[in-house]
């Protein structure tokens, strides 16, 4: 009898250790999730969120803040509310969203997205955040087109982020490229910002270099198409990218223009960009306007 008392008494203490062992196991990955949460970068977390257009991950929704979300899309109700708004809309097939590019700056950051959202589209979305959380929305998007004379694009192109130390050298170069030759327009100056020939464009309609630059405006200006950049109100960079968001007109359209450069040595060697025509006021389904920054 002691014997068998004393075989089921080292049975109890390994089933004891072996349920130790699961629970510490399954502390440790509670553990090391809240972990992953705490260090997940800002523009990871935007990411996250896009493709849960697609996904329909709630882990993602929790990197917005319920009690505070504004909305610069002028076509979404602010808040959580118009967000879930937009989803309940889907399509049969649902959304889709591939994040082809996501960097931050401070408080911001900033992610090039191809959609099929309402149809195919390609879009730049901004999201600020606060304490970790997402607390406000921007985006410009357009219809996806064929590629361009170079046979590039909307959103193809490098994606390889490098030069960090030169974020702010080149936020400068870009910011003062906007003022003096787009906004001022001192054309005649453009040259001393690009490296020339070695311009990748992704513009729909332009091909690469400046030669293919020059050509497209020649041709605005024979067909009456104006292009005029007012203001502009804000640059975020990462490195050797960086977006620029401007208002202005485009063909006689109130216009928000996205100019996403990227740069090598402080000269602009690639550029992306989407032009979306600006709601009238009366057709806002949200207050805080298209900027505003």
């Amino acid at each position: 009898m002691k014997r068998i008392s004393t075989i089921i008494s080292i049975m109890l203490v390994v089933a004891s250790c072996g349920n130790a062992q699961k629970e510490s196991k399954t502390q440790e990955k509670e553990e090391n999730s809240m972990e992953t949460q705490k260090i997940l970068s800002n523009k990871a977390k935007a990411a996250a969120v896009l493709t849960s257009l697609e996904t329909g991950d709630q882990t993602a929704i929790g990197y917005i803040n319920p009690q505070k979300y504004i909305q610069h899309n002028l076509t979404v109700a602010d808040g959580l509310e118009g967000f879930g708004a937009v989803m309940q809309n889907a399509s049969e097939g649902g959304f889709k969203a591939k994040v082809v590019r996501s960097f931050e700056d401070g408080d911001y950051t900033f992610s090039h997205t191809i959609y099929d959202f309402f149809g195919p589209k390609v879009g730049f979305d901004i999201f600020r955040f606060e304490d970790g959380k997402i607390v406000e929305h921007w985006d410009n998007l357009a219809v996806l087109t064929p590629p361009n004379p170079s046979n590039r694009t909307q959103t193809d192109g490098s994606t390889e982020l490098s030069d960090i130390n030169k974020t702010e050298d080149n936020k400068a170069v870009v910011t003062d490229f906007i003022n003096t030759v787009l906004v001022q327009g001192g054309f005649d100056k453009m040259a001393n910002y690009f490296d020339r020939e070695n311009y990748l464009q992704h513009n729909s309609m332009i091909a690469d270099g400046l030669s293919g630059l020059g050509t497209a405006l020649e041709e605005m200006a024979k067909n009456g198409v104006t292009m005029v950049y007012e203001k502009n109100h804000i640059v975020l960079g990462e490195g050797n990218f960086v977006l620029a968001v401007s208002e202005g007109q485009f063909g006689g359209e109130h216009t928000s223009f996205y100019d996403l450069f990227r740069l090598e040595n402080g000269k602009i060697v690639e550029h992306w960009d989407i032009f979306e025509a600006i709601l009238p006021e009366a057709e806002h389904k949200n207050t805080y306007g298209k900027f505003n920054f």
